[in-house]
């Protein structure tokens, strides 16, 4: 997980990024629409931890001992996790 420090600096720069390319046109104030930013930026590290989480306790199920680290390891992992996210519909698209 990301600190509150580098959560709250993200919301700065992508703010700033997207007002400076013309990207968005703001209709509130821009503390409200950095606080909204930073809630979405946690919410989806959240789901990630949520997500790794359940990769690594089916990776642990399994009778046959898979080693963390190694390339069946990472292969499984990434399957895994990427069935995960596109049934949360998060990562269809990737």
């Amino acid at each position: 997980m990301l600190s509150e420090e580098k959560v709250t600096h993200l919301t700065h720069v992508l703010l700033k990024g997207l007002m400076d390319r013309n990207l968005v046109e703001l209709k509130d104030e821009e503390g409200k629409i950095r606080r909204e930013i930073k809630r979405a930026i946690v919410s989806e590290l959240k789901i990630g931890e949520e997500i790794d989480s359940a990769v690594r306790k089916k990776l642990q199920s399994f009778s046959r001992k898979i080693v963390e680290g190694s390339p069946e390891w990472e292969v499984m992992y990434k399957k895994f996790f990427k069935e995960d996210e596109v049934r949360r519909g998060r990562g269809a698209h990737s």
